[in-house]
């Protein structure tokens, strides 16, 4: 299973949680560091967490709505593990109980589902 802050250690990238009011997260690629807004449930943090290192993982220094798009992409696929997905499917009812279930935003799990090409 795919850990973010493990991911973000062997990086070397610094991830410091703060009262942040813009974002639920930053990537600060000048400092090497990931701002998580705290306070979060779990499953924002780990979700927003893997987004943030996927702008430092594919070299982002801004936040231009490509960027943000690629940066769902990577997380989701980092995040989300196909035979989990499909083996949840089976009985979860609707996309936030799959969600749920996965541990991911239902934002995340739409990005996978889209790319793939699965209905949800």
């Amino acid at each position: 299973m795919y850990d973010p802050y493990d991911h973000a250690e062997t990086l070397g990238i610094e991830v410091v949680h703060r009262r942040i009011r813009t974002a639920n997260g930053l990537w600060f690629p000048e400092h090497n560091m990931i701002v998580i807004r705290e306070g979060m449930k779990a499953v924002w943090d780990r979700s927003t967490l893997a987004h943030e290192i996927a702008h430092a993982a594919l070299g982002h220094c801004d936040d231009r709505p490509k960027h943000e798009v690629m940066a769902d992409r990577y997380a989701a696929e980092n995040l989300i593990d196909v035979s989990e997905l499909h083996e949840v499917r089976r009985w979860a009812p609707d996309s936030a109980r799959l969600a749920h279930e996965l541990g991911v935003t239902t934002r995340l799990l739409r990005v996978w589902l889209n790319v793939h090409q699965i209905a949800s």
